[in-house]
């Protein structure tokens, strides 16, 4: 059996007493509706000695307010913590990306001007991959290889038959746009 550290016991009080259901919820939500009555100055400015300045009070009062309004709601809560771990995924399958993109430049400063096809080629490669990754540790592709599982004849050739059908409509349907060929 693996004995729990120090640490993740540390977890476990700060989950146990509210700080991911309450307190951190509470300060997120103060800080983004603060944040956006300051920039838009809704509630007004006060002349202060000819320096205009927000009513700090009145948008602290009113995002304290709404703050305690959305933690009062679990299912807002709920809501704020899986979007901000969706959010926290996104960001990590971005800065991962620019990683493995920028391992292409060697020495070189990352930009998206002026490089090899080849090089697009890999960035692709790379993005699907960790995007296939990040699906896999989300078990979100157990459904699509279930599929593959329970593979029978029907559905090979109901799937070959809808892939040469695409085809060939793309196909047929390809061609030069008709603004091109009115220009020639």
């Amino acid at each position: 059996m693996v004995e729990e550290s120090v640490f993740r016991g540390m977890i476990q009080f700060l989950g146990e007493i509210g700080v991911y259901d309450i307190i951190l919820p509470f300060l997120l939500v103060f800080t983004i509706v603060f944040a956006i009555l300051e920039k838009t100055k809704i509630f007004g400015v006060d002349d202060v000695d000819g320096v205009k300045t927000t009513k700090k009070n009145i948008n602290s009062m009113v995002a304290f307010s709404i703050a305690f309004l959305v933690i009062a709601s679990t299912r807002l809560v709920a809501i704020i913590n899986e979007v901000m771990a969706n959010i926290v995924l996104l960001l990590m399958l971005s800065i991962s990306f620019l990683i493995l993109a920028g391992s292409l430049f060697g020495d070189k400063e990352f930009t998206l001007e002026n490089f090899p096809k080849w090089m697009t080629f890999f960035m692709i490669i790379m993005f699907v991959g960790i995007v296939v990754i990040f699906l896999n540790a989300l078990n979100w592709l157990g459904p699509i290889f279930s599929v593959f599982v329970n593979w029978r004849a029907e559905w090979a050739a109901s799937i070959i038959f809808m892939i040469i059908t695409i085809g060939f409509i793309i196909l047929i349907t390809w061609g030069p746009s008709k603004t091109q060929s009115k220009s020639e």
